[in-house]
Parts: structure tokens; C-alpha cells; sequence
């Protein structure tokens, strides 16, 4: 018999049992959708936060230290680090300042995406990737001489001035003037202000002074190295530095402060493997149904191969081959498990744009690779499945099979 014919018998079959063939194929689709969608979406929430760190900056040393004593500890802590200009870029303290920015009527404390005001260092873009896209950054002098100035993140420039230029423009921070010189260029495509990147305003962090708050608060610090490999020995060597200054932070007799360094390297690297093992937990779930639906293969060829007994031994009794039997149920079970694998794959792109526009706030589709691999899959289930109730209706005697009901 030829291969075309065997397809065609197949379809036959399937038309002429349409409701017993949708049954057997929904374990399938619903396996299918359910492993497409949950990779799908794992794929997307993996890309996203790795878009995140990226835009954060890469080769980021987070450095929290606070003295019992209520001392400042950036001078220090920015001294050492230009020591180790074969490791660092840049240092910067990451303050948060607690203030109401005003500009003509529009004031912060009453913005709903109100932004993040944030006292830095001349080299703060450089460890939290920002890039200036109109006037300029701070500078040292900026620092040193205690200027009144700032620069707008993109999203801050387009809440307070709307299409004008900001450059130059004179903002109040708790009642005092704080001129313009700069707007950062955007980096986060977040369609949330309140959770933007690009939502924040830079003050020198000696502004803190003419805005009477206390150096003492500022315990945050960002180190930026050259490579990973470099964040690896800074964040050894910085650890020793502040163990010298502060003492050891797990020591419960240490009277001295506190600290912790971590490298936002080490956070990728776990969160890629969380969201690998969602993958497999989650996939070996939808997995299940699949098995199921496999079974279910199994059952249904079973059946198909007792109702067709008598044609079987009709097929052997004028010279048909064992192989050719094989082949007609695997071809069989493989047509009812590709088509249930293309119908999952639609119902499971459908779910995959669905949930990622609930979830991640943006439309995406499955990758090709996951869709041919899902709809090849479910071919493969079928012939797997398939195989016994083929083998046992080519093993048929004719004799036998002919004297079937």
C-alpha cells in the first residue's frame, strides 16, 4: 500500500469518528497549549528581568554600610576605591531624598507617579547606566562646590515639563532653586511611570546640606567594576575594607556598624536559575497531560484495532505484510496527534498573548522553534503511543481475524 493511501485511510478514519477523535486528541491540545504558554511566558518574564539588569547597569557592587557612631562612610569608602582603578570604574552613594519638587502648578506631592529623587555622585551615571541625552551630567565641581543643580531622568523631564526644554528651567526642592542641566536619555520602556527607571531626579549628594538633611542617613553605595571577573575581587577586597572599618558584621560582639556587599551579577544568576526551575517544575506539570493524552493514544488504537479485526485479516489473507499494518495504525495515531498538536499550538499561542499581556504588559508570541518542536512532539507521542496497538494488530492470524465479529 502506498504512503498516500495510508494517509488518506487515516483520515478517513478520523472524519468518520469525528467525536471519539476530538476526545482522544484533547489531552494532546490541552498538553500542548499548556507547555507552550507556561515556556512561552517563563521566556518572556526571563527576558524582561534580564533587560531589567541590563538597563540597571551591569558589573553593579551594591555596598549598604551604616556606623554606629553616625559617621559618613563615602569619603572613605570612595578613597579606597581609588585605589583599585584596575578593578573600578566609578562610586557613587545612591541616597534617596525625601522632598517635594515643584515646578510652576505642578508639584510632586500630589503626583500619583510622583519621582525618585536620588543623590549621587559626578559618577553616578556611569555605575547605574545612565547615558545624558540633552546639556550635561554632574560634575566633581558640581559635588565639591555644593551646587544648586540637577538632571532629569527622561520620564521625570516629560511629567514636569511636558514637550518644553528643560535646560535651564528652575525647579523648588523644599522651597529651594534647583537649576536644570541635564536629561538623561531613556533606558526603561516600562509603560508604568511609577515603576520607570527613567522616572527619577539626580542631586549632587552634597546638596543634602543646603537642604539641611543629615549625611548620616546615606548608607547606600554603588561600585561599579570593569568586568565581572573584576566585581568578583572588589567585592572580596571591599568586604575586607569595611570588615577593617566596621568589624565583622556576623560578629554578635561587634559594636562598630554594619554592612553588606553583594554584586547584582550573583541576582542574574538566580534569578536565571529560579526561572529555570519554574521551566522544568511547571513543564513537567503540563507534561503530565501529555502522558495522559498519550495514554489516552494508546486506548483509542486499541479500540480502533478491535472494530477493524475483520478488515485486518481480510488485508493479511490477500498477501498484505506486517509492515504495512504497522505503518497504516502508526500513521493513524501520528495524524490524530498531529492534528491535536497543531490545534494546541494555536490555542497555545492564543494564551501565550494573552498572558503576556496580563502578566508582562506587552504582546508576544511563541518562539519557532517551540512551535515546530511542539507540533513535532506530538507527532512523536502518537507514534510512540501508537506503536503497541499497531504491533498487536499486525501480530493478528488471519484465520483468527476473520472469523471476528
Amino acid at each position: 500500500m502506498k504512503l498516500w493511501q495510508a494517509f488518506k485511510m487515516a483520515f478517513r478514519s478520523i472524519w468518520g469518528n469525528k467525536g471519539r477523535s476530538i476526545l482522544t486528541m484533547l489531552g494532546i491540545i490541552i498538553g500542548i497549549a499548556a507547555v507552550m504558554t507556561i515556556v512561552s511566558i517563563l521566556q518572556g518574564m526571563t527576558t524582561k528581568s534580564m533587560e531589567m539588569y541590563e538597563a540597571m547597569g551591569s558589573n553593579k557592587i551594591n555596598v549598604m554600610a551604616s556606623a554606629n557612631n553616625g559617621l559618613p562612610l563615602f569619603d572613605d569608602l570612595y578613597d579606597y576605591c581609588l585605589q583599585l582603578d584596575d578593578l573600578v570604574e566609578g562610586v557613587t552613594p545612591q541616597g534617596n531624598l525625601n522632598a517635594t519638587v515643584v515646578y510652576g502648578v505642578k508639584n510632586s506631592s500630589s503626583m500619583e507617579a510622583s519621582p525618585n529623587f536620588y543623590l549621587g555622585s559626578h559618577q553616578y551615571s556611569l555605575c547605574n547606566n545612565f547615558q545624558i541625552e540633552r546639556g550635561r551630567d554632574l560634575s566633581k565641581i558640581d559635588v565639591d562646590e555644593y551646587k544648586n543643580v540637577c538632571v532629569l531622568g527622561y520620564q521625570a523631564a516629560v511629567t514636569f515639563f511636558d514637550l518644553s526644554d528643560p535646560l535651564g528651567k528652575s525647579i523648588n526642592v523644599n522651597g529651594v532653586p534647583f537649576t536644570v542641566i541635564g536629561v538623561y536619555a531613556a533606558k526603561d520602556q516600562s509603560s508604568d511611570p511609577r515603576w520607570s527607571l527613567d522616572n527619577m531626579i539626580l542631586f549632587p549628594y552634597t546638596a543634602s546640606r543646603t537642604l539641611k538633611q543629615d549625611m548620616s542617613f546615606m548608607s547606600q553605595f554603588v561600585v561599579k567594576a570593569k568586568n565581572s571577573e573584576a566585581a568578583t575581587e572588589a567585592t572580596t577586597r571591599i568586604i575586607g575594607f569595611l570588615t577593617g572599618i566596621l568589624g565583622d558584621p556576623n560578629d554578635p560582639s561587634n559594636q562598630r556598624g554594619n554592612f553588606d556587599v553583594y554584586s547584582e551579577d550573583s541576582w542574574k544568576n538566580e534569578s536565571q536559575q529560579v526561572a529555570n526551575m519554574f521551566s522544568l517544575v511547571l513543564g513537567g506539570i503540563a507534561g503530565i497531560s501529555l502522558l495522559v493524552g498519550g495514554i489516552g493514544i494508546m486506548n483509542i488504537m486499541l479500540v480502533t484495532v478491535t472494530e477493524r479485526t475483520r478488515e485486518i485479516g481480510i488485508r493479511r489473507a490477500i498477501g498484505a505484510k506486517r509492515k504495512a499494518i504497522v505503518t497504516q495504525f502508526l500513521i493513524e495515531s501520528g495524524v490524530i496527534c498531529g492534528i491535536g498538536g497543531i490545534i494546541g499550538v494555536l490555542l497555545g499561542t492564543i494564551l501565550t498573548l494573552i498572558g503576556s499581556q496580563l502578566l508582562l504588559q506587552t504582546q508576544m508570541l511563541p518562539s519557532p522553534i517551540i512551535t515546530l518542536g511542539a507540533v513535532l512532539f506530538s507527532v512523536a507521542l502518537g507514534i510512540i503511543f501508537g506503536l503497541y496497538p499497531a504491533i498487536k494488530a499486525s501480530g493478528l492470524q488471519p484465520v483468527v481475524a476473520l472469523r471476528a465479529d
